[in-house]
């Protein structure tokens, strides 16, 4: 009998333990807007439902925790001297600036800063990257690193206490101890990164921007982490630059900005009113932005392939055995270029996930729709439309038996897990005053699921249970 084996519990203890769950969220927090109620998300306190989570927390092996704890604060120096190399991120970036408006939009506010020569001395990070356990090799394998949106550091930090909870009523009937449940603080550190970066503009005027999605169903994210560059990552979150929106936001921008109340930290919400024009304004000024245009250009998925090419992180790295950690990381990442390896994913579309330059949730091409988009893009012949993708080795962690509750109901499935590592970086020119890992967010989805976001419904929160 495996230990890990939830589905051998009964109907009525899993509803005991369910119940048990359900009062405690709403106790603690552990809500979000429900998308069926009329007011959710623009009420306060109207239209509650508990956030998807796993009943019981996912087994997972303490080194491979142990590694992707430490591979934290190497990947944070990492994005900040990539940051620095403005003539990398547009070389970079130059095709794939030409197959995709969203991310020439970037560059161009990219290309303004250094044509103005705007330097951020002041320099945030809060990033999370995300790794799967390949059940093959036992290997702790990289998905993505984000660099921006690097959201449910309050919701994983209440999932991590709800399984501890869980455990200590339930613990001995279940064969679990609370203590094995991995520590998460992420939400302070997050917090206290923020507050330290205000400490560093010294201006004990100025406040920190709140900028937010109309209609923000993820209440706690947005209450705890202050201010967070929880949308901007996507086109929809800039629509047309109509002059009704330029007049209902640029002269607040501007009078917050650099009117009489400095703000000394961005860490934008964009509604999706703001348009390019006010991240062009919020890029400008000189508030701390988490992240700059800079540090979000190096969370791009096309950025991820090349720093995974041979030679390319000794540019950045000086330490060899920083490196090599990373290396070790990485899945196969390739360009289009590569003709051997269209072929291959052609032959073999379910070892291959296709990613175009898009975060959010259900961009990625999986199975036979990889061939088929790569038939098309070489049928066409377009270089430029090729230059939107990348291709991943696909990674296959162990399936395990989980208990997933949504809408207050829960059910035995089939399950796979995501591990992301939240990191805080802060630095002031050449001083690093933060530079370490700061919580985790789990992630766990059925296992016949090929998206895994949370928010567009297709994952549940989780925590880890150190073997």
């Amino acid at each position: 009998m495996c230990l890990f084996d939830y589905h051998r519990f009964d109907q009525q203890l899993l509803h005991t333990i369910a119940y048990d769950a359900l009062v405690w969220s709403s106790l603690h927090g552990l809500v979000v807007g429900d998308n069926s109620s009329q007011g959710s998300g623009s009420v306060p306190g109207v239209g509650l439902v508990h956030a998807p989570f796993a009943l019981l927390p996912t087994p997972f092996p303490q080194n491979q925790w142990r590694q992707a704890s430490e591979l934290a604060p190497i990947f944070n120096e990492l994005v900040d001297r990539v940051s620095l190399d403005a003539a990398f991120l547009q070389h970079a970036l130059s095709r794939t600036k030409e197959a995709d408006e969203f991310t020439s939009r970037l560059l161009d506010i990219h290309s303004k800063m250094l044509k103005i020569n705007k330097k951020e001395e002041i320099r945030l990070g809060l990033h999370r990257s995300d790794y799967m356990l390949d059940e093959k090799t036992n290997s702790l394998l990289q998905i993505e690193l984000n660099t921006i949106a690097s959201s449910f550091a309050g919701l994983s930090n209440l999932v991590t206490e709800l399984h501890r909870y869980i455990l200590s009523r339930h613990g001995k009937l279940l064969g679990l101890d609370s203590k094995s449940i991995g520590a998460n603080d992420a939400v302070n550190q997050n917090a206290e990164a923020l507050a330290k970066a205000w400490s560093e503009y010294n201006n004990p005027r100025a406040v920190i921007m709140i900028v937010v999605q109309a209609e923000e169903r993820n209440m706690d994210g947005q209450e705890i982490s202050v201010i967070y560059f929880r949308a901007g990552y996507t086109p929809v979150d800039y629509p047309s630059e109509s002059a009704e929106v330029l007049a209902r936001t640029k002269t607040p921008l501007k009078r917050s900005l650099d009117g009489a109340r400095e703000h000394t930290v961005v860490m934008v919400d964009l509604d999706p009113r703001v348009e390019w024009k006010a991240r062009l304004l919020m890029e400008q000024s000189s508030a701390v932005k988490c992240p700059s245009i800079s540090y979000h250009l190096v969370g791009t998925k096309k950025i991820q392939q090349e720093l995974a090419k041979p030679g390319v992180l000794e540019r950045f790295l000086e330490n060899k055995n920083d490196i090599a950690k990373l290396r070790k990381c990485f899945a196969g990442l390739w360009s289009l270029d590569d003709s051997s390896i269209v072929t291959k994913a052609i032959q073999k579309p379910e070892l291959f996930v296709m990613k175009p330059q898009r975060e959010g949730g259900g961009n990625n091409i999986y199975g036979d729709d990889v061939r088929e988009t790569l038939q098309k893009l070489l049928k066409s012949g377009s270089q430029e439309e090729a230059a939107a993708y990348i291709l991943m080795q696909r990674i296959f962690p162990t399936i395990s038996a989980a208990v997933l509750m949504r809408n207050g109901c829960w059910s035995k499935d089939h399950a796979i897990s995501e591990l992301g590592i939240f990191g805080t970086y802060l630095r002031n020119k050449d001083k690093v005053i933060i530079n370490k890992p700061s919580g985790y967010l789990m992630r766990t989805k059925m296992s016949s699921s090929d998206e895994g976001g949370v928010a567009s419904g297709f994952a549940v929160l989780d925590s880890l249970y150190l073997t």
